[in-house]
């Protein structure tokens, strides 16, 4: 089925639905992974935006229950070169289309992505539709340009959950209340006294929650309007933010919240998280030419001078000069942008990228030891075996 893909700008490339007719739209992107595309169509980072794969075939081994990073897809449209209709892996319950089309949402083939990569790299990310119901490129160019900028989008709040819950190593499930009217700690399988984490789900990866809980972590999951003095009643030893999609900036609630919240716990951040702690420290954010979006991306650990092969989805970046009282620990090798902080004075750390990195790679695990070290040390609980 004829589809058309429109930018914003003009660009116009045309393409073959494989999830039948329909329409959407969002900011284009591009994700340089050759693989992992379950992780990618479920990451709720990408509420928003259509991804653009760069590596030319996917869906050769299908979808499965196991390599979800949350309960549905969240990109709006996939842009691919060739998808493969008849997977073959032991592990596959359905197609890549199937799987797409069974959620509503649109998969475009027959793209030149090469040509697509290229143009949003010297042009910057831009606002695009697919359509396979109009066939006038111009009427969707100037579609495309009345859609919202990425820019000042608080889609956090839109992604994130509507009350607390817990994680029981594979799935969330809703947490119950205490005796006092706040929410009650799960408890480790063991009945130990795990190290209490609050966890701020912004869109959080479902992996940052296994990964947080072998690390010993006994884990009570909120939203983004959770309030201080919310925090403070179920009392943690530490507080950790997630990733999540959209502009950092337009969550100033979450923000006033957030700095109150780091004068009193040992805090942690990944990719959104750690842009609302440089903004919660006082720095700012801006927003990248075309983003970074792969599993590909090095980095430079400024203390060891080891190089990390990293797991990237972000749109946005803290401003190096902007921030203060903080030891510069993670840049990108690309173009020198900050990947990671720690505060000088306060428990709190942060990193850009992700650690979590499912599928991979998984050079940058030791975040969550580092995180557990850091709880363990402010709070003075004792730890748990590893």
């Amino acid at each position: 089925m004829r589809a058309l893909l429109a930018l914003e700008d003009g660009l116009i490339l045309e393409g073959r639905s494989f999830t039948g007719p329909g329409e959407t739209s969002g900011e284009v992107i591009f994700n340089t992974g050759m693989t992992g595309y379950q992780e990618v169509l479920t990451d709720p980072s990408y509420a928003g935006q259509m991804v653009a794969m760069t590596y030319p075939l996917m869906g050769n081994y299908g979808v499965n229950q196991e390599d979800v990073e949350s309960h549905r897809i969240f990109v709006e449209g996939f842009i691919v070169k060739e998808c493969c209709k008849t997977p073959s892996n032991w592990r596959a319950i359905a197609s890549l289309p199937d799987y797409l089309a069974e959620q509503g949402v649109m998969g475009i083939e027959g793209i030149d992505t090469r040509a697509l990569t290229r143009h949003l790299r010297l042009q910057g990310a831009k606002r695009g539709i697919i359509s396979t119901e109009v066939g006038d490129p111009q009427a969707l160019v100037e579609r495309a340009k009345s859609l919202p900028s990425m820019e000042g989008q608080n889609l956090a709040e839109v992604v994130s959950p509507s009350g607390p819950y817990t994680w029981d190593g594979t799935r969330p499930q809703p947490a119950t209340l205490a005796a006092d009217g706040s929410y009650a700690w799960p408890g480790l399988a063991h009945g130990e006294r795990g190290i209490r984490v609050l966890v701020y789900d912004f869109g959080i990866k479902w992996n940052i929650l296994r990964l947080l809980q072998e690390q010993g972590m006994d884990l009570l999951v909120v939203p983004a309007g959770f309030t201080a003095s919310q925090v403070r009643s179920v009392r943690p030893d530490a507080v950790f933010l997630s990733n999540g999609p959209g502009d950092p900036a337009a969550l100033t609630g979450c923000i006033e919240q957030l700095t109150a919240l780091t004068q009193e716990y040992p805090m942690a951040g990944i990719c959104l998280g750690h842009q609302l702690l440089g903004h919660a420290l006082g720095g700012s954010t801006f927003k990248l030419k075309f983003g970074h979006h792969g599993m590909n991306h090095p980095v430079k650990d400024l203390a060891s001078g080891h190089i990390e092969v990293s797991s990237q989805n972000h749109g946005f970046c803290v401003d190096i000069d902007t921030l203060a009282d903080v030891t510069l620990t993670h840049m990108n090798l690309n173009d020198n942008t900050l990947e990671g902080f720690a505060h000088n004075k306060l428990p709190v750390i942060a990193i850009q990228y992700h650690p979590e990195a499912s599928p991979g790679p998984h050079d940058s695990r030791n975040f969550f030891r580092r995180f557990r070290n850091l709880a363990v040390t402010t709070s003075g609980i004792a730890a748990p075996a590893e």
